[in-house]
């Protein structure tokens, strides 16, 4: 039977494209003979399965012995990952600038240390370009090492310039470091928590972000220290719903991108991650005519073939573009003509699976969820929520997971499943409960669907209409409009009021923003 345990080699030579897989070969050669070589047998074998059967390796390699498999495999995975090294080298300028640092290595200890002097000046040149202070840094050291042992017959003074460049380095790298420290406690608290639900979070994550957050200077700080600094004001200002704010950063962020051309390549995954948030903001805003400018943007940037490809990229994009695709169908109200793509954003995440984190996927179903619950196909919706609900790990974005268990409630309601209603209102309450999380808008839904069967027929419209009424005066109070941000009630009970279809509610909304 298929052993369906993870096996990091066979993942990483399943990942690989026919031209890596020719170059692996060609790389292997470089030992001349490859007729004795085990881990191309081994390589052969893998490459031929569509899960990994470890009895099925063993029959195809005859030579190869239960015992020797493991070590066989870490061989392998060593030289796939050294292939993999020299094919990517050339779009990586940190992969490069490692391997002259080895050179430079390789000269010191033969002894030509004027060579090696000129060698790690040229490497110090090339990351200052590339914004690279830690390997500048790297290059410092052995610079230092080379001088303090051995007369090299150098510029004046060394010892001083080298002291001078060395302290500077290091006071850029702890800037960027706080900055960058500061930006990902923030977007951790946002995975964890979403946004801010009352006073007390806002002035906690206010407290946090000032005493985080170190100052910069624009005119004297480099590409990174104004990425992060950027960044943080936009996990800031999303964490606590300004998004006005937020969209300013993030504006920011992607403008530095256009100042600096050169870093969309080498530095593609920030780049694209800085439209996906400004699209985020936009989206938040309602702000069509810009959000459909930006996904444009976005768009043309992925089908453009001069750019520098890799899995991260493609996945990233894959991931930012049915984000807001998605998103681009809420605002137009159009969620039928929305579920054209759910078939092929599901072949998408099957085929990238092993590389997705479960927080984007978790956002995945729940926006397929509600792309069915818009279209009025109420059962597919509960599908999908269930994948949310059953996920074990509370952990991660708990506010997603309470609002796929009201949305669940509700679609449980329209679907007229009334035998469990009643559970599930419990069920929810409970839940609810464990995180803490139980705001004004949730209590007066659970109250009017706990009561909805003691609601007479002609009397529903007005219930309805009394339910958003009071979820509108929640909704003013800027700490009680999360749950609208994930759940747009006010719309549903528009719907049910008028008694026409949630999205034919959305189309007149879209059609007044315009």
């Amino acid at each position: 039977m298929p052993n369906k345990s993870p096996e990091p080699v066979f993942q990483l030579i399943k990942s690989l494209t026919r031209s890596e897989k020719r170059h692996f070969r060609l790389f292997t050669n470089r030992q001349g003979s490859t007729e004795d070589l085990k881990f191309l047998q081994l390589f052969d074998a893998l490459d031929t399965l569509e899960t990994y059967d470890e009895a099925h390796v063993l029959a195809q390699v005859p030579a190869l012995k239960r015992v020797q498999l493991a070590n066989l495999k870490a061989n392998l995975y060593k030289q796939v990952l050294s292939s993999l090294r020299v094919y990517h080298a050339g779009q990586n300028p940190d992969i490069q600038l490692h391997e002259q640092l080895d050179y430079a290595r390789v000269l010191y200890n033969k002894g030509f240390y004027q060579q090696s002097l000129r060698m790690l000046e040229k490497v110090k040149q090339a990351a200052r370009q590339v914004e690279m202070p830690h390997i500048v840094l790297l290059a410092l050291d052995f610079e230092k090492l080379i001088e303090s042992q051995y007369i090299t017959r150098s510029l004046k003074d060394r010892a001083e310039t080298l002291t001078t460049e060395a302290v500077e380095t290091v006071e850029q790298l702890a800037r960027i470091h706080s900055l960058s420290n500061a930006s990902l406690r923030l977007y951790g608290l946002y995975l964890k928590a979403g946004h801010a639900r009352n006073r007390a979070d806002h002035e906690r994550i206010t407290a946090f972000f000032r005493e985080n957050l170190p100052a910069v200077e624009d005119r004297q700080a480099g590409f990174f220290e104004k990425l992060y600094f950027y960044q943080a004001h936009v996990w800031y200002h999303t964490l606590d719903q300004d998004f006005r704010a937020s969209y300013r950063y993030a504006q920011k962020w992607v403008d530095l991108f256009e100042q600096a051309p050169h870093m969309k390549d080498l530095q593609a995954m920030l780049y694209i991650k800085g439209l996906h948030n400004l699209l985020a903001t936009l989206y938040n805003m309602l702000y069509y005519s810009r959000f459909m400018e930006v996904l444009r943007t976005l768009e043309e940037f992925a089908a453009n073939q001069t750019r520098r490809s890799s899995p991260n990229t493609e996945i990233l994009l894959f991931q930012y573009i049915y984000t807001n695709k998605i998103n681009a169908y809420f605002l137009e109200g159009r969620f039928t003509e929305g579920l054209e793509i759910i078939p092929e954003l599901l072949e998408q995440l099957e085929h990238f699976k092993s590389q997705l984190d479960m927080h984007r996927t978790l956002v995945f179903y729940y926006k397929i969820a509600s792309l069915y619950f818009g279209s009025g196909e109420y059962a597919k919706a509960i599908e999908y929520l269930n994948l949310i609900i059953q996920h074990k790990d509370l952990s991660l974005r708990e506010d997603l997971q309470c609002f796929a268990r009201i949305l669940n409630l509700i679609a449980h309601y329209e679907a007229g499943d009334d035998a469990s209603l009643e559970y599930q209102v419990r069920s929810v309450y409970r839940f609810l409960g464990t995180m803490d999380d139980q705001q004004p808008m949730q209590v007066e839904i659970f109250r009017f669907l706990r009561n909805v069967g003691s609601i007479a027929p002609h009397q529903m419209r007005e219930a309805f209409t009394a339910l958003r009424d009071k979820l509108i005066v929640i909704a003013a109070n800027p700490f009680e409009s999360r749950p609208f941000l994930y759940l747009d009630i006010i719309s549903w009970l528009e719907s049910k009021i008028s008694n026409v279809s949630v999205q034919e509610v959305m189309k007149r909304k879209f059609l007044m923003m315009k």
